[in-house]
């Protein structure tokens, strides 16, 4: 949080926002949906790629944000299992950027003391997408910061079907398949992001209202938060009043509010009572 204020200057908006975000009150996970790339495109009649290279800067500014904030995990939805279906020269053009962006944010990575890894069915990536994204999460594995999660061919339900899987595999491998009993806690720590607390925090930018197979399982408990904002037009004053909103939710993880509850009166409870018996 301090390194954000030093990075600011007093009477900017940014500044005001960051001043009224509280630091003990900050969520540890921040998961964002990157929507809206290609109406950003669209509204300037420009392909649909021009969109996708606009939200570099916008990633760069979260990464910054959120390592400044003192987030501990942000995690970003890249590209999707059904991702594939778009047209090959879309699909091509997103393995370039995504290329592009692993070698020119590597130093800032490192001088930011920023760790990243990748989630998702990497096996399917193109080998030399694979090999640059292997090196940067290599490079950047002794750092202590924030760490970025890229979901980069990930699907929700394909996460919690693999990870079923891994459990069934360990299984098979110690002979313990007949007693096998699955349980949350099993599948937890099976996910792609067991090291990780779930998100807090879910942004989605672009307005849909849907999560679109994403951390199903780790957004049980999620706030979330929805802005009509595409994308490329994401800033950090966004993602500010995004935790701010956050701050201003009461999390009840399906219990009651911590604030006071009025009792209410016996005569109340009787007639309650009464009315239950006579329906």
């Amino acid at each position: 949080m301090k390194a954000l204020l030093e990075s600011l200057q007093p009477g900017q908006k940014d500044w005001d926002l960051a001043q009224a975000i509280d630091p003990s009150r900050l969520p540890a996970h921040i998961a964002i949906i990157m929507d809206g790339n290609g109406r950003w495109a669209g509204r300037r009649l420009l392909p649909r790629v021009a969109g996708h290279k606009a939200g570099i800067g916008p990633v760069r500014c979260a990464v910054e944000t959120c390592a400044r904030l003192g987030i501990k995990v942000l995690t970003l939805y890249a590209f999707s299992v059904e991702n594939w279906k778009r047209p090959r020269h879309e699909v091509e053009t997103l393995w370039r950027l995504l290329r592009y962006y692993l070698r020119q944010e590597l130093p800032d990575l490192q001088k930011n003391d920023i760790r990243l890894q990748a989630i998702g069915r990497l096996e399917a990536l193109p080998a030399e997408v694979r090999r640059e994204l292997d090196a940067v999460i290599e490079a950047t594995s002794p750092n202590r910061g924030l760490l970025v999660n890229l979901a980069i061919n990930y699907g929700g339900r394909a996460e919690i079907v693999d990870a079923v899987n891994t459990i069934l595999d360990m299984a098979r491998l110690e002979g313990s398949l007949d007693s096998l009993r699955i349980d949350e806690d099993s599948i937890a720590t099976s996910l792609y992001t067991a090291s990780c607390p779930d998100p807090d925090l879910l942004i989605r930018t672009s307005g849909e209202m849907r999560i679109s197979n994403f951390l199903l399982w780790q957004i049980a408990y999620a706030e979330l938060y929805v802005t009509e904002t595409l994308w490329p037009d994401f800033t950090r004053t966004d993602l500010l009043q995004a935790v701010l909103a956050y701050q201003k939710r009461d999390r009840r993880y399906g219990g009651l509010s911590a604030a006071p509850v009025t009792a209410r009166p016996k005569d109340g409870d009787e007639a309650l009572i009464e009315a239950l018996r006579s329906s």
